[in-house]
Parts: structure tokens; sequence; C-alpha cells
């Protein structure tokens, strides 16, 4: 899915646009930048509330091209900045995490699909 069709999707903004065009092949939603690098994959949306530097890290070790905010959460000029010198992509929504992600997932772009149930020590 193109950044256009997403930012169309949830109603959203553009605030930096990814160095390339890139077409998204899945999306995977946390506030636990931990979860994200584990199950991070090329091509893949990361959608999240947390705006603070670990999230433009994350993406960018990840090979995550597009970081989308939500919750209505802006984050500041320097993170932007710091998105805009690395090429990350930046969006937001105004609706909660649940919501987005429903809203992206009634317009085309799945998931990570079934995870197995790991037991947690």
């Amino acid at each position: 899915m193109k950044v256009a069709e997403i930012v169309k999707a949830i109603e959203g903004e553009i605030l930096t646009p990814p160095a390339v065009d890139v077409d998204l092949d899945r999306a995977f939603a946390a506030d636990l930048m931990s979860d994200i690098l584990v199950f991070a994959q090329p091509k893949m949306l990361m959608i999240t509330g947390l705006t603070n530097p670990q999230t433009i890290r994350t993406a960018e070790m990840s090979d995550m091209p597009v970081i989308l905010f939500v919750r209505g959460k802006r984050p500041s000029e320097a993170l932007v900045r710091m998105a805009e010198e690395i090429g990350i992509g930046l969006l937001l929504s105004p609706y909660t995490m649940y919501e987005t992600c429903g809203l992206l997932y009634d317009a085309g772009l799945p998931g990570m699909g079934k995870l197995p149930i790991v037991q947690q020590s």
C-alpha cells in the first residue's frame, strides 16, 4: 500500500515522506519498541503512539521506511528533522491505535497474521 493510500484511509497527515516511494506490504502496531524489533520486516509500516527518538532508531535498525503516529500525537520538530535526515517517512493518525489498525486492515493492508503463543517467564 502506498503512503498516499494509507493517509487517505485514516484521514491522516504526512509530516515527512519516506526517502523512496515504497509500497508497504504489512503493518505492525506496538508501543514497545522491543516488540517491534522482534517482528520487524522491510516494507512494514510501524504504527505507534510513542513520539521519541527510540522510534526513529528502531525503524532505522529494522529497515522500516514509515512510522505512523496514532492518537493525534505530533512529534517534536527535532524528531521530524531526525526522520528526514535518515529518510524515514512520518505520518499522523487522528484515531486511536485500535481504530487506525482497523481502518488500514479494511483498506487492504494486512498485519503479521497468526503468531505462536509464547510463555513469558
